[in-house]
């Protein structure tokens, strides 16, 4: 950390439940050269990946649905999320961790997956970067059913469709998540399936 309008930064463990969640206090300088103290909370819930796969030739995707809680205790009236594939890093490196999450969640164990890009999924309170991929899965490789890893408590259920619905359930509503959303304008703006 290198920002020369930071100091005496505090560090108060507030919960480490599930997760951690910390509460900052520290000085900032503000445009007027001025000092004033600030307190902000983050939620580290450490790091994670993301992937779309994807078949070109029969223009399809893989996309999962599970419950949500945080969804259902906020206006989801099912609390059910359509969403592509992702998980924590839990000590591995990023494309380790994607590949294990795919063949645990979709039942597809692919070998090649490609990095897109890297983001901060909400940063005014989680500390979390989320590692984006995509990758090709062919009907071979589909080892198992998928649905989570039994200790995890996932229920998740695998779907294929078309990429031109998975568009079209964007604009209808039917897939709010952040990460879902952006793999599949990445890949409609990267030309990734033919519709």
């Amino acid at each position: 950390m290198n920002n020369s309008r930071i100091k005496n930064i505090t560090k108060e463990v507030l919960s480490d439940n599930w997760y951690t969640l910390n509460k900052y206090t520290y000085e900032y300088q503000k445009d007027d050269g001025l000092w004033e103290i600030q307190e902000r909370e983050a939620y580290d819930r450490g790091n994670g990946a993301a992937i779309l796969l994807y078949n070109k030739k029969k223009g399809t995707v893989v996309l999962t649905k599970q419950f949500r809680m945080p969804t259902y205790v906020n206006g989801n009236e099912d609390g059910m999320m359509v969403e592509v594939c992702a998980g924590l890093l839990d000590g591995l490196n990023p494309e380790e961790c994607i590949k294990k999450e795919v063949e645990e969640e979709t039942g597809y164990q692919i070998d090649k997956v490609r990095k897109v890009f890297e983001s901060y999924m909400s940063p005014g309170s989680v500390t979390e970067i989320l590692h984006f991929f995509v990758g090709e899965y062919e009907a071979r490789m589909k080892v198992n059913e998928g649905g989570g890893a039994a200790d995890e408590t996932e229920n998740i259920e695998v779907l294929e469709m078309p990429f031109s619905t998975a568009m079209s359930m964007i604009s209808s509503g039917e897939i709010k998540d952040s990460k879902s959303i952006m793999l599949l304008q990445y890949a409609k703006i990267h030309g990734l399936i033919d519709e």
